[in-house]
């Protein structure tokens, strides 16, 4: 009896203490840029913020590793005439205080984002009928005439202009995170943006509460058991903050559980060492995220200065040398994996001779041969490139003074219109062009302050057709414009290395889907 008692208890203190060890499962996703914003009304269009805000308020839709749009808040997005745009919510979808979500919160988010008070320039209110040509409606308004509440679970949106599906499943399926009205809504509207209650709710649609937050260092979570989708298996989440430099050292120790691609930059240099640790597998992304030079034409107004800036780059030289051909080479905003990349395009070549000449021709007509580049600080190889082009520009006549600072700055700059030239780099949605290029081709305030007619009614056109082909065409017209007027010059597309501790299943790192399913994510 003795030993039966023994043997019992023995098994009774193992299942004590792997229950325990169940609810403490904890893990931390490594970054490498700090956080702008965790308020769901406020986010830019960087990444890191966008996944941090979505672990605790879902967005409608989401992409797959596959890009596919997979449902989140939303069982479906349809639209027969590409004008109006039905939301269909999941029927079960709850708030974790076990409220309904229902289409009345989607609304109320709809015309907080359009509102001068909350009004968030990241989505694209501008698009929907109701609103103004900036997005926005008068203040305090409750209700937008191009939107319908149908049911509960059923909402319209009806947008000013023909707008393909895939655009706004892009833009307002994955960038729109619905907020609680039945909570927010006797807030003042001019204090939401700066609402401390969003640093850490107590009412969410996702799977993770905000425990505690630190936008420069981190953000705690912890999992919301009332989660619709399923309780998350593991109960801590840590977003935390580090230098490029401290990534390899972070997964070597075990320190870091995962890294996504566009969340954070490894260093080219330690690629074949992070691949090397026993503890870590690492996962080469689909080359989509584009290191991507704007021009400010408004500041740099002499096309042929602009063209000489592509013609004097040797981009392939340190493509190779930098990366070592983890990527590609691209002209204009378009990746290969986009389904409307075309090959038709081809590739601007170096030609230091005729830059010069080209740089001559305009300093003799008056214009200014001296820049300021502003650069990412967190983008370390990338930064070499830059310096590199400066002295290679400086032998041709053209002075570039680099100015690197951390992402916030440079995003402040950029949307100031205060720089000549900036680079960052940008993930564009291969199954959406139009909402990032509508955005930063868009006249006067945009990052480079350029557009034209054909690219216009190329841009338009492509909201209106269905065949890939025919899409493929339009947006043609529109690389052909940054080829010939430079208003932007995509320095290079890495092919970003993502890593997952081995003790972490259920997730693979890629550059869309890794947080689509986070619930099922458990620690062996």
């Amino acid at each position: 009896m003795n030993r039966l008692l023994s043997v019992f208890l023995a098994f009774v203190l193992v299942f004590a203490l792997g229950t325990a060890l169940a609810e403490d499962k904890s893990v931390t996703i490594g970054v490498t840029n700090t956080m702008t914003s965790i308020n769901p009304l406020a986010l830019d269009n960087t990444e890191v913020p966008k996944y941090a805000c979505s672990l605790t308020f879902l967005p409608l839709l989401e992409l797959d590793s596959s890009l596919n749009f997979v449902p989140q808040l939303a069982k479906s997005i349809t639209t027969e005439d590409n004008l109006t745009f039905t939301i269909t919510l999941q029927d079960d979808a709850v708030w974790s205080d076990g409220t309904p979500i229902t289409a009345e919160d989607v609304e109320f988010t709809l015309v907080l984002g359009a509102d001068p008070a909350s009004f968030n320039i990241s989505l694209a209110m501008y698009m929907i009928e109701g609103t103004d040509d900036n997005g926005m409606v008068e203040p305090g308004t409750e209700h937008i005439s191009g939107i319908k509440v149908v049911d509960d679970k059923t909402l319209t949106v009806t947008t000013k202009w023909e707008t393909a599906l895939y655009t706004f499943d892009n833009n307002f399926g994955r960038y729109l995170l619905p907020v609680p009205k039945h909570v927010l809504k006797d807030i003042p509207r001019e204090e939401l943006l700066s609402l401390t209650w969003f640093l850490k709710p107590d009412v969410i649609s996702g799977p993770y509460f905000i425990t505690e937050a630190d936008l420069n260092h981190y953000v705690h979570y912890t999992a919301n058991e009332n989660y619709f989708l399923g309780v998350p298996k593991i109960k801590y989440l840590n977003i935390q903050v580090y230098s490029a430099a401290q990534i390899l050292a972070g997964l070597q120790s075990g320190e870091i559980d995962l890294v996504q691609q566009t969340m954070a930059s490894i260093p080219i240099e330690d690629y074949d060492a992070v691949r090397a640790l026993s503890n870590i597998t690492a996962v080469s992304g689909t080359p989509v995220t584009n290191e991507t030079i704007y021009i400010n034409t408004a500041n740099v107004p002499d096309v042929r200065i602009r063209r000489a800036l592509l013609l004097g780059m040797d981009r392939a030289s340190m493509f190779d040398a930098l990366l070592g051909g983890n990527g590609e080479l691209v002209d204009g905003f378009l990746v290969s994996s986009s389904p409307y990349f075309s090959d038709a395009l081809g590739l601007t070549g170096y030609d230091p001779e005729q830059a010069a000449k080209l740089i001559a021709e305009a300093a003799a007509d008056g214009a200014k041969t001296t820049y300021t580049w502003y650069t990412n600080s967190s983008e370390s190889t990338w930064g070499q490139a830059v310096e590199y082009f400066a002295a290679m520009f400086e032998e041709i006549g053209l002075h570039i003074e680099i100015r690197t600072v951390d992402l916030d700055t440079l995003m402040e700059i950029a949307g100031n219109c205060e720089h000549d030239i900036m680079s960052v780099e940008y993930t564009f949605a291969p199954v959406d062009p139009y909402t990032d290029v509508v955005w930063l081709l868009g006249g006067e305030g945009s990052w480079t302050g350029y557009i034209t007619d054909a690219v216009s009614e190329a841009l338009v056109l492509s909201q209106t057709l269905s065949d890939n082909g025919a899409i493929a065409e339009q947006y043609l017209i529109v690389d052909r414009a940054m080829q010939e007027d430079v208003p932007m010059i995509s320095g290079w597309v890495r092919s970003s290395l993502g890593a997952v501790s081995n003790r972490l299943s259920g997730v693979t790192p890629d550059v869309f889907g890794t947080f689509v399913d986070v619930q099922n994510w458990d620690i062996q």
